[in-house]
C-alpha cells in the first residue's frame, strides 16, 4: 500500500513512517505544514492518506480541509484523520454524504500498532473505522431518538458496527454467535428504520450517515 503521511510533529512523523514501512507499505510522500498536504496527494495519488487534523500555520483544521478537498479532487481517496482529542464535528464532516474510505482516530490509538493497521487497511479497502471514543460520544449524546430504543445489547452491537467491525469480529468481542449478532443487526436496523441489510459496508455506512444526520441537531448536555 502506497501512504502520504501529513503530521507536523517530527517525531511522531518519523514514527508513522518506521511503522508503515516496518508493515510492508510504501511511504509515497510526508507533510509537515497544511500548504504540503494537497499538493503531496495530487501529485502521488496515494491508496491511502493519514493526516494529523490540526497542521501548521494555523493549527486548527488544516490537514480536514486538505482531506476533504483531495476527496473532492480525487473521488474515493482513503482517508484516515488523527486527532488528539475527541472532535465529533470532524467525524461528522469526514462522513457527511455516508462516504466511504474514512477513518478518524485519536493519536493514543496509534501506539496500539496492530489496532492502527487494522484500521488504515479498513480505510483503504473502502471500509470506515471510527475511534471507540468518537462512536461512544456519537452514542451517548443521543437525545429523543430511535437510538434510545436500542437494548444494551444492541447498542453495544451498533458501536462495534460503527467502529467497522465484521459480523465475526463483532461476535468474538461480545462472545455470542455469528447468527446472535445477525439476528441484533436486523434488530437495529428496524429501530433506526433502516433497511434490514446486514451485508457488506453498507450497513456501518447507512449506520454512521444517521448518527452523522441526528449528531448535526444535537447540542452538548
Amino acid at each position: 500500500m502506497r501512504v502520504v503521511i501529513a503530521e507536523d510533529n517530527a517525531l511522531l512523523r518519523e514514527g508513522l513512517v518506521l511503522l508503515l514501512t516496518s508493515a510492508g507499505h510504501e511511504v509515497a510522500a510526508v507533510a509537515g505544514s497544511g500548504p504540503e498536504i494537497l499538493p503531496a496527494l495530487l501529485e502521488h495519488r496515494p491508496d491511502a492518506a493519514v493526516l494529523d487534523v490540526r497542521m501548521p500555520p494555523g493549527f486548527r483544521d488544516e490537514g480536514l480541509r486538505a482531506a476533504l478537498e483531495a476527496r473532492a479532487r480525487i473521488p474515493g481517496l482513503p482517508v484516515l484523520v488523527l486527532s488528539q482529542y475527541v472532535e465529533e464535528s470532524y467525524a461528522a464532516e469526514l462522513l457527511g454524504g455516508g462516504a466511504s474510505g474514512v477513518g478518524y482516530l485519536l493519536k493514543d490509538r496509534v501506539g496500539r500498532v496492530d489496532e492502527f493497521l487494522d484500521a488504515l487497511e479498513r480505510v483503504a479497502g473502502g471500509g470506515t473505522a471510527l475511534d471507540p471514543e468518537v462512536v461512544t460520544e456519537l452514542l451517548t449524546r443521543r437525545r429523543d431518538s430511535p437510538v434510545d430504543l436500542l437494548t444494551p445489547r444492541e447498542r453495544e452491537v451498533l458501536k462495534l458496527m460503527a467502529e467497522g467491525h465484521d459480523n465475526t469480529t463483532i461476535g468474538q468481542t461480545l462472545v455470542i454467535t455469528e447468527r446472535a449478532v445477525s439476528k441484533h443487526i436486523g434488530n437495529v436496523f428496524l429501530k433506526l428504520g433502516l433497511p434490514p441489510s446486514d451485508s457488506g459496508h453498507r450497513r456501518v455506512l447507512a449506520v454512521l450517515a444517521y448518527l452523522n444526520s441526528r449528531q448535526s441537531g444535537a447540542g452538548r448536555p
